[in-house]
């Protein structure tokens, strides 16, 4: 995080960029190191994306499984482009620099990938449930609409926890900035009042 200097050479704390070095100690190695994320990266947005065309293209697919299951492609999708593209700049161009709000931009996307997988995991297991133990009421159990609903339902759901607690660190960071900039006009006045010959009465 940057550290900006006040008048009496006091510091106060600005998380506006954070630097992201890698994996500290194998700099040099950084080039071989990106290659397996790389790879994987590149199978990972074939292999889904091709699944998801398939899924969306194919009438017969258009059920409740396929249609999990082409949830839980897209969260992984994701996923895997809001963490690796960043990662493997930071390994080919040394672009470690990352300013607070894409930093929180991109903890709001893994949170919410992580609690949308858990949530299209159990829809999964009950869509099973549903198919094994009562097969002749499935499609009526489990109909477009309702799978509609329990999609809109995880996706409501992984908003609403994860939320609050960037709208929170958001206004927790303002908060930090304010009080340090008031702390170094603070120690301005001060510095001010030392010189002067007469006390002065200051309203905050």
């Amino acid at each position: 995080p940057a550290l900006s200097p006040t008048a009496d050479n006091h510091t106060f704390f600005d998380p506006m960029i954070f630097i992201l070095t890698g994996i500290p100690g194998t700099e040099e190695s950084h080039v071989w190191i990106s290659i397996p994320f790389c790879l994987m990266y590149i199978v990972t947005l074939f292999g889904n994306s091709l699944l998801l065309f398939i899924i969306l293209t194919e009438q017969s697919l258009h059920e409740p499984m396929y249609l999990f299951v082409s949830m839980l492609v897209t969260v992984d999708l994701l996923l895997s482009t809001t963490t690796v593209p960043k990662m493997l700049a930071v390994f080919w161009f040394r672009a470690g620099e990352i300013s607070f709000a894409a930093c929180l931009t991109q903890m709001f996307f893994i949170h919410v990938s992580f609690i949308a997988e858990s949530a299209i995991l159990l829809s999964m297991a009950f869509d099973r449930y549903v198919a094994i133990c009562e097969p002749l009421r499935y499609t009526m159990i489990l109909s477009k609409s309702v799978t509609g609903k329990m999609g809109l339902a995880v996706v409501t759901r992984s908003f609403c926890f994860i939320f609050p607690t960037i709208f929170l660190v958001k206004h927790l960071n303002a908060l930090l900035q304010k009080t340090a900039r008031l702390n170094e006009s603070c120690s301005k006045l001060k510095g001010n009042n030392k010189t002067r010959k007469h006390k002065g009465k200051i309203t905050l």
